[in-house]
């Protein structure tokens, strides 16, 4: 049967290597990843072995963005990680390289080569070039914003338009240190992914040769036995941390570390990130919360500079062996800084002493949620509770100007089960920044938030609304306080009260009765443990 598709016997006599791709033709993201996995084909063939594509399934996360759609994303990273290792384990594959692009993909793909701890590696498509908009470079992010300023008459609809068509010029992830280029950077300090690979932009001529290095690198790996689980360490982690709160990276970063760590066997918990980030300065001035994007990053020296500026800083584990086969201590040392770049800052200079990922308890989050502080300074909002039982009414309600400064947004039913699928809520988050709201109003939520959101927004919040949590007792025009210093969110009603609420609350009808929502829905964990489905929850 495998003759009948092509293979000779010389072909068969060699290592059987997959090539997992995540092509799909619905989004910039992964579109040109048809064509990439051409080139690890040419790296793997030279190398001695024998490349065989396998295509899964992915959700774009920007397209869907504030529509049932959005629902189906956080449910694909499991789609994409279950289906990698059935199609690697149903035909006993020796070897994968995982092309990924879009922000799902990327822990997905990851997820399955921790599980099947075959010789393997993930190869990121790389980063879309930003847009151009009167003059200046633009990105996603600045189009959700734009709808917001449009609903409150500050921009025109024939501006919106024209952002519109020049905000994505061709393929590639969204720009920004958004969550695909924060998972890319994550897995490069985890060593999954060949360190300085993600960083160059995906319609670069230079990336065909970076995917043909990544088929010769699998092959390396493979005759040297060397696995994920040997590079899926405690301190590998640690050391993507440190590469998230230095960035200014994305909420989602905590969520998908939790769970590649759980499939890598690896001891993590939710307040790891809020003790590493304490230690760890903000560095990078990207955005949402900064000037730059990821190509800029890319210019001024790539992750390699990043590592050297961190083991410098004594936050680097130098003895972390990556994909390469060399320790990521000694890919820091080839760094080359470009001369008088201002992307990345000096130790001396950083934009924030501490980096942007804080973890929050209370009698709102017993379990915790997760706030980014990047782009904003304030560390305490009180307000009154503005309480919403789906993400369209919290829009509508953003788009009709009912939401007033001081507010406090709460947006339940939306976690990993309620939701289900824990959906991310950038379009209310940018309409609010659009209208000029988002240093005035704070956001609660047990949904997420795209790592393109900035402000004082605390998502993840656990245990969920519908499992019970106490973010489902809140009423209308209650005061909530977040206080980032404190670490804490809390409601102010009393302890009687809250656990009286509880005790009558009744858990709501599932939005799905069945098919892969209504699985899913029964099966996920906790956001504070990952949301994962692969374990007994």
């Amino acid at each position: 049967m495998l003759k009948a598709v092509g293979f000779s016997d010389e072909e068969l006599t060699r290592p059987l290597v997959g090539v997992a791709n995540t092509w799909i033709e619905v989004m910039p993201c992964n579109i040109h990843l048809r064509d990439l996995a051409d080139y690890v084909k040419e790296g793997i063939r030279a190398a001695g072995g024998t490349p065989i594509e396998f295509n899964t399934i992915a959700v774009s996360d920007g397209i869907s963005m504030g529509t049932e759609g959005m629902k189906a994303s956080l449910v694909s990273r499991e789609i994409v990680a279950d289906s990698i290792e059935l199609v690697a384990r149903g035909h006993l594959l020796d070897a994968v390289v995982a092309l990924a692009g879009c922000d799902k993909t990327i822990p997905g793909t990851a997820m399955a080569l921790a599980r099947l701890d075959l010789p393997s590696l993930v190869l990121y498509g790389g980063s879309i070039a930003p847009g151009s908009f009167q003059g200046h470079d633009v990105t996603i992010q600045d189009v959700f914003e734009a709808v917001g300023a449009h609903a409150s008459g500050k921009m025109s609809l024939e501006d919106l338009r024209e952002l519109e068509d020049a905000a994505c010029p061709g393929a590639g992830a969204c720009g920004g240190q958004f969550t695909a280029n924060t998972m890319a950077t994550a897995l490069e300090f985890l060593g999954i992914s060949p360190m300085g690979s993600a960083g160059v932009p995906a319609t670069d001529p230079a990336r065909k040769d970076v995917a043909r290095l990544a088929g010769r690198q699998v092959m390396d790996a493979l005759k040297n036995d060397l696995r994920p689980r040997r590079i899926l360490t405690r301190a590998a982690f640690e050391n993507a941390i440190v590469s998230i709160a230095a960035t200014g990276g994305s909420t989602n970063g905590v969520l998908h570390l939790l769970a590649l760590a759980r499939e890598s066997g690896v001891p993590l918990v939710i307040d790891d990130f809020d003790g590493i980030s304490r230690r760890t300065p903000l560095l990078a001035d990207l955005k949402p919360g900064g000037r730059f994007v990821a190509n800029d990053m890319q210019r001024a020296g790539g992750t390699r500079l990043l590592a050297q500026r961190f083991q410098e800083a004594g936050l680097l584990n130098p003895e972390e062996m990556t994909v390469s086969g060399r320790t990521i201590g000694d890919e820091a040392k080839e760094a080359r800084e470009t001369p008088g770049q201002i992307v990345l800052r000096p130790l001396a200079d950083p934009i924030q002493a501490t980096g942007c990922l804080v973890i929050l308890r209370g009698n709102l989050a017993p379990e915790g949620c997760v706030v980014k502080m990047a782009g904003h300074t304030r560390t305490r909002h009180s307000g009154p509770a503005r309480v919403f039982d789906r993400e369209e009414d919290a829009f509508a309600a953003v788009q009709a100007r009912r939401i007033a400064p001081g507010d406090v947004l709460v947006i339940r039913y939306e976690g990993p089960s309620g939701g289900p699928g824990m959906r991310e809520m950038l379009a209310v988050t940018a309409a609010l920044v659009g209208q000029g709201l988002g240093d005035q109003v704070a956001l609660l939520t047990d949904g997420r938030f795209s790592g393109a959101t900035h402000g004082l927004m605390a998502g993840h919040v656990a245990p969920e609304a519908a499992r019970g949590g106490p973010i489902a007792a809140v009423r209308e025009g209650e005061t909530i306080v977040v206080d980032v210093e404190a670490r804490r969110l809390d409601v102010e009603i009393g302890d009687d009260e809250m656990n009286a609420r509880l005790r009558s609350w009744r858990p709501p009808a599932p939005r799905y009765a069945r098919g892969v929502f209504a699985k899913y829905a029964r099966l996920v964990s906790s956001a504070s443990e990952g949301a994962v489905t692969g374990f007994n929850t």
